[in-house]
Parts: C-alpha cells; sequence; structure tokens
C-alpha cells in the first residue's frame, strides 16, 4: 500500500520561509515523479513544483525562484523548499507520486502566510 506523509506546514510571516517534507512508503521517489500540488480555499488544485526520476525539476511562473524540490533517496522523502514566501502562498500543500500509470496522493499540510 502506498502511502505519502506530508509535514512542515504552519504559519509563516510574509517573506518568510518554510521546509515541506513528503515521506514515501510503499513506492520509491527515485523512480516516480514527484510533484507537490496546493489547493486554496474556492481555488482549482495547482501544480507547484516537480521532479523527475533523472533530477529534472518543473515549477510554474508563480513560484519559480522561491520553491526548491529535492528529495533524498536514501529517507524515501521529498521536500519543498519555500523562501519568500505571500499571503497568495496560502493553502493546502499535497505531495503526488506518478509511477506508470498510477497516481497517488497525499492528505496536505497547510501552509498560512499572514502576519
Amino acid at each position: 500500500q502506498v502511502q505519502l506523509v506530508e509535514s512542515g506546514g504552519g504559519l509563516v510571516q510574509p517573506g518568510g520561509s518554510l521546509r515541506l517534507s513528503c515521506a514515501a512508503n510503499g513506492i520509491g521517489i527515485r523512480n516516480s515523479v514527484m510533484n507537490w500540488y496546493r489547493q486554496a480555499p474556492g481555488e482549482e488544485r495547482e501544480f507547484v513544483a516537480g521532479m523527475h526520476p533523472d533530477g529534472t525539476t518543473t515549477y510554474p511562473d508563480s513560484v519559480k525562484g522561491r520553491f526548491t524540490i529535492s528529495r533524498d533517496n536514501t529517507k524515501n522523502t521529498v521536500y519543498l523548499q519555500m523562501n519568500s514566501l505571500k499571503p497568495e502562498d496560502t493553502a493546502v500543500y499535497y505531495c503526488n507520486a506518478k509511477m506508470l500509470l498510477q497516481e497517488y496522493w497525499g492528505r496536505g499540510t497547510q501552509v498560512t502566510v499572514s502576519s
């Protein structure tokens, strides 16, 4: 059974930083496309970062230069480093894994950017 467990969310002031973690069980992150998505209240779920098995990363313009996805294969964990946070980054952040034709989601972690 595949499980993705996010952690690291919380309340941070504008301009601050957070690092989210996604611990994977039942799936090898090095062989999967690992992604982070977010969903704000009343909004569609939005892609924020992705990493392919070869290490290639992708970001939308809204977070490029501020967010960084990385992974630790020894811990089977993916990270999302978020810097220069803005109030519009407030959302529930979800970890996503895609391998072959299967797709898996974590339950999410809340990030709130507010003064």
